[in-house]
C-alpha cells in the first residue's frame, strides 16, 4: 500500500498542473480573442488616415488660436472631432461592404471578412458620430459641430455612392478630405477668412495626385467592385491621370505661397513649401512620363513626405513670427 502513496502524489500534481495549464492556455486564448476583436474596431476608424487628419486638425486649431491656445481647447476638438473619424470610417465600411468583399485591398476588412457583424459596425458609427457631434456642440462650439457634421454628410452621403458612378466622385471626396483643418480652425474660434481657405486649398489639392496614384495602383480592383475611377476611365487615353497629376502638384506648387502672402508665416516656410513641392511636382512628372507601380508609388512617397513637413513648417514658422512681433 505504500508504494501507491507516491503514486497518488504524482497523479494529483499531474492533474493540478495539467488544470493550471488549461486554465493558462484559456486565459491567453481570452486575452488573443478580445485583443483581435479591439484591432477590428480600431480598424473600422482607418487610424493612419484619421490619425494624419487629427494632425491637420491640430494645425488648423493651433494657428488660429495663435498664443491663445491651450491643450484643454485642443483636445476637446480632437476628441469630438476624432469619434467623428471614427463614424466615417465605420460608416463608410458598412456602406462599402459588399464592394470591398469583391476588393482583394480590402476583403480581409472586418465586415466583409465577417469578424465584425453589420449591425455592430452601424452601431459603432452611428454612436461614434452622436457623441462625437454633441461633444463639439458641448465642449468646442456650435459651428464645429455643424461644420464636422457637414463633413460627415459630404463624404457618407456624396461621395462614397458616387464612386459607383462617376470618376468626378474623386473631385467630391476631395472637399472632406480637405476640411479637417478648417474644423481646427474654427474650434479655436477663427473666422472663415483667407487663411483658413487657404489651408482648405492646400489639403484639397494635394489629395489629386496623392489618390490618382492609389486608384492607377488598384484601378483592377477598384474596377472589379464597380467603383468608377479616373485610370479605369481613362484606359483609352494612357498618360492622363498622370497629367492630371501634374496639374494638381503644379497648383499645390502655387498655392503653398498662399500662407505666406497672408502673413501666416514667413520665408522659411515659403522656402520649404517651395522645395517640397518641386519634390512632389518632380515625382508627378515621373509618373506621367511613365506611367508604372514604381512611379505611382514613388508619388505615394513624395505625398506622404511632402504634407507632415509642410504642416510642421507652417506651424513652427507661424509661431516664429509671432515670437518675433511680441
Amino acid at each position: 500500500m505504500s508504494s501507491l502513496g507516491p503514486v497518488s502524489t504524482d497523479y494529483t500534481t499531474a492533474a493540478t498542473a495539467a488544470t493550471a495549464a488549461t486554465a493558462a492556455t484559456a486565459s491567453l486564448t481570452w486575452q488573443r480573442v478580445l485583443a483581435a476583436r479591439l484591432s477590428d474596431y480600431a480598424e473600422l476608424a482607418k487610424p493612419r488616415i484619421a490619425v494624419m487628419a487629427l494632425v491637420t486638425v491640430a494645425v488648423g486649431y493651433v494657428l488660429a488660436a495663435g498664443d491663445t491656445w491651450s491643450w484643454s481647447g485642443l483636445l476637446h476638438a480632437l476628441g469630438g472631432i476624432g469619434l467623428a473619424a471614427v463614424a466615417s470610417g465605420a460608416l463608410n465600411q458598412y456602406l462599402e461592404r459588399h464592394g470591398d468583399a469583391r476588393m482583394t485591398r480590402t476583403a480581409d476588412r472586418p465586415l466583409p471578412a465577417g469578424r465584425l457583424s453589420g449591425s455592430e459596425v452601424l452601431g459603432v458609427g452611428l454612436a461614434s458620430a452622436v457623441v462625437g457631434l454633441g461633444w463639439l456642440a458641448w465642449q468646442v462650439n456650435t459651428i464645429t459641430a455643424l461644420a464636422t457634421a457637414l463633413t460627415l454628410l459630404l463624404y457618407l452621403a456624396v461621395y462614397t455612392p458616387l464612386k459607383r458612378h462617376t470618376s468626378l466622385a474623386t473631385t467630391v471626396g476631395a472637399v472632406p478630405g480637405a476640411l479637417p483643418p478648417v474644423l481646427g480652425w474654427l474650434a479655436a474660434g477663427g473666422p472663415l477668412d483667407s487663411a483658413a481657405l487657404s489651408l482648405f486649398a492646400i489639403l484639397f489639392l494635394w489629395q489629386f495626385p496623392h489618390f490618382l496614384a492609389i486608384a492607377w495602383l488598384c484601378r483592377d480592383d477598384y474596377a472589379e467592385a464597380g467603383m468608377k475611377m479616373l485610370p479605369r476611365a481613362a484606359a483609352r487615353r494612357p498618360g492622363l491621370t498622370g497629367l492630371l497629376g501634374v496639374i494638381y502638384a503644379l497648383a499645390l506648387l502655387v498655392i503653398s505661397a498662399w500662407p505666406r502672402q497672408l502673413g501666416l508665416a514667413g520665408d522659411a516656410y515659403l522656402a520649404a513649401a517651395t522645395v517640397l513641392g518641386v519634390g512632389y511636382l518632380v515625382a508627378s512628372v515621373r509618373f506621367w512620363w511613365d506611367e508604372s507601380t514604381q512611379t505611382a508609388r514613388g508619388v505615394l512617397y513624395a505625398s506622404l513626405i511632402h504634407l507632415p513637413l509642410l504642416l510642421a513648417t507652417l506651424t513652427w514658422d507661424h509661431f516664429r513670427l509671432l515670437n518675433c512681433n511680441s
